[in-house]
């Protein structure tokens, strides 16, 4: 599940995150998850599209991301695919994410999740949404960057 420019710990990228938003910065968070969620998330079954992280009481959340119920266990010891699921940071990371996000127009996207040892970390970005004009010109640049490497490929192949 791993893609090849991350370490293989990656369990989960969001990779829709970097095309919606303008990441302004990185954090790592712990997450925390009961018994069968991290069966499923070392079972690499976890989805971050459409996920978002929230601010509640001085505590983060992170909403909408679905770790699939584990198949091995039975149906009453399963979890909720979609409950929201506490994230463990510093008192004082919350408070200076609280005021990022209270400025106009930012939120906080889950980019990935990865093994750091034994432990599942979220990755959260501090985002600023994209107009539609603004990954357009991502999608031309990225379209012309191709362009002029398959030219220079072609250019060396032919010598």
């Amino acid at each position: 599940m791993a893609s090849k420019n991350n370490h293989p710990g990656v369990v989960a990228d969001n990779r829709k995150a970097r095309h919606d938003y303008d990441i302004e910065e990185t954090i790592e968070a712990g997450i925390v998850l009961s018994g069968s969620e991290i069966k499923s998330v070392r079972a690499g079954r976890v989805n971050l599209r459409g996920s978002f992280a929230r601010v509640v009481n001085d505590e983060v959340f992170l909403y909408d991301a679905h770790i699939a119920p584990y198949e091995q266990s039975g149906k009453y010891f399963n979890h909720d695919p979609l409950r929201p699921r506490k994230l463990l940071l510093h008192r004082r990371e919350i408070n200076r994410l609280n005021g990022l996000v209270r400025m106009k127009g930012m939120t906080l996207v889950p980019l990935k999740i990865y093994f750091k040892g034994r432990r599942a970390k979220v990755e959260l970005g501090v985002a600023r949404g994209k107009k539609m004009y603004d990954k357009r010109e991502d999608i031309a640049r990225r379209d012309a960057a191709r362009d002029i490497d398959r030219a220079l490929k072609r250019s060396r192949q032919e010598r």
